[in-house]
């Protein structure tokens, strides 16, 4: 029996006369996450991404799940090719879901009929399919409204197509479909939630990590390269930009006065950003920052944060609650990962008394004690790259 892969739009749909391109964006996402799976044939019609395999040494069952996790698909299901006839579509019913059919209590049967050809309407076809697998499976009752299992039937252009239904797709848009952006990755829990979310909405990252050593250790680095690998089931390839930042935290707790230590570690870090996200081409830079959370995350400390860089900084976990946070970070499997003890360098020189209202006047004047330009050169050129 033919089995394929049956993949729904989410908001792909909705575009205009640039659908195409997100649709081919969106193919070779897929090519590229199911690579080492077998050998596929993979195409798109009638708003609806097919994945079909060309020989039996295809693992289906990875396909399936590897597929879950690619962004811009809203449903999967997995169901049987046949004939546009409704014999061939009673058959394949029969076969094809056999074992949920006899599992089952109640069922009923919903059929999409795009190919107005078919000399049946969906109505009728429901209900002629519907009756005869009710003979074959007497046990089975009709429920049209809350069934144990709805037999689907597809009537398309090439083909019927027949499943129990699909399961929920990743949604979102195809990654690389709205550009580039860098990410700032802690290793602490909102940051790798943050970074899925945005890949979701079609960036292509570029992971950066503040490295603080003796402060932090290698665990503490390698955390992160961990978390950036999770998120490659989802993102894409990622390469993880290493960045020295333990001679500007030094400079900082040397030459300014305490309270404003965080403010000023994290404007470096946006110079330092930039610089990346400029010789990467990306248009804007990610945070996992959370309005009120800590104390360089109210409205006064963002603003004078970001005042020294020109790109957009995207916030996407802005107005979320903690709770809703730790339940995306378990949801992608990053929160294990992350709620492991190892520092990273935000936690270092923290200030008892954290200035929360900082004037970017008075912030600037107490930054004037570095040399900004040197340091930041110095940190940019001893980057180091890892693949994640």
């Amino acid at each position: 029996m033919n089995d394929i892969i049956l993949l729904k739009l989410g908001e792909l749909v909705l575009k205009g006369l640039n659908r195409r391109s997100f649709e081919q964006r969106l193919i070779a996402n897929i090519n590229r996450r199911i690579e080492g799976l077998g050998k596929f044939r993979i195409y798109s019609a009638q708003s609806i991404i097919y994945v079909e395999p060309l020989d039996s040494s295809c693992d289906m069952d990875e396909t399936f799940e590897a597929l879950k996790q690619v962004f811009g698909i809203i449903s999967l299901s997995r169901a049987a090719v046949c004939e546009k006839s409704t014999e061939a579509i009673l058959q394949t019913a029969k076969t094809y879901l056999a074992d949920e059919l006899n599992a089952a209590y109640s069922f009923k049967v919903e059929t999409k009929r795009s190919d107005k050809s078919f000399p049946m309407t969906s109505i009728e076809l429901s209900q002629y399919i519907g009756g005869a697998l009710h003979e074959a499976f007497p046990h089975l009752a009709a429920d049209m409204h809350e069934p144990e299992i709805t037999v689907q039937v597809e009537v398309r252009d090439s083909s019927a197509y027949v499943h129990a239904g699909g399961v929920r797709g990743a949604g979102g848009l195809p990654v690389g479909s709205g550009g580039r952006a860098v990410t700032l990755l802690s290793g602490g829990i909102d940051s790798p939630v943050a970074s899925y979310m945005m890949a979701k909405r079609g960036l292509r990252l570029i992971p950066i990590h503040f490295f603080s050593f003796p402060y932090t250790s290698e665990l503490a680095k390698q955390k992160v390269i961990d978390l950036a690998s999770v998120l490659t089931n989802y993102c894409g390839k990622l390469t993880v930009e290493i960045v020295p930042f333990t001679r500007i935290q030094e400079e900082i707790r040397a030459k300014c006065p305490e309270q404003y230590f965080t403010i000023i570690m994290r404007r470096f870090m946006m110079r330092i950003s930039q610089i990346i996200a400029d010789m990467n081409g990306c248009k804007a830079i990610i945070t996992g920052e959370n309005l009120g959370q800590v104390a360089s995350q109210t409205m006064e400390a963002m603003a004078a944060t970001e005042a020294c860089c020109s790109l957009p900084v995207l916030r996407p976990l802005i107005g979320m609650d903690k709770e809703e946070i730790i339940t995306l970070a378990r949801k992608i499997v990053t929160y294990d990962l992350s709620i492991l003890p190892y520092e990273d360098c935000c936690t270092v020189f923290t200030p008892r008394r954290p200035r929360t209202k900082p004037r970017l006047d008075e912030v600037e004047a107490v930054e004037s004690a570095l040399d900004v330009e040197a340091l930041t050169k110095e940190a940019v050129a001893g980057i180091t790259r890892v693949k994640a």
